[in-house]
């Protein structure tokens, strides 16, 4: 269980600050680093088992590449942010759903 814990806060620090070298801090950035914070929180309390944290970490990634795929022309139009908040805003609910659904880890 402690390796969990280990290896889902390296991976969630991954995740923290590979979106920090972007050209500029918007709302997407700082909803990830907030979302990672969220998922590490609810693997310290037993709110997430281990499986959860995975698919909610893999979905971060996910999000994490597509904006970089969007900002790799230099440029993220207002399209694309549309496209990452939803993105966020169903990962936020994946998130809050995983952490209430009454599965306990351990």
């Amino acid at each position: 269980m402690k390796e969990l814990t280990i290896t889902a806060s390296l991976l969630l620090a991954g995740l923290l600050f590979s979106g920090a070298a972007a050209a500029d801090p918007l709302r997407v950035d700082q909803r990830q680093a907030n979302q990672a914070q969220r998922i590490a929180n609810g693997v310290q309390s037993g709110q997430l088992t281990g499986y959860e944290a995975h698919q909610l970490i893999h979905q971060q990634a996910h999000i994490r590449k597509t904006e970089r795929r969007f900002r790799s022309d230099g440029v993220l139009t207002r399209g694309e942010k549309i496209r990452l908040e939803h993105k966020q805003d169903v990962a936020s609910h994946n998130i809050y759903r995983q952490k209430h659904d009454r599965q306990r880890r351990g």
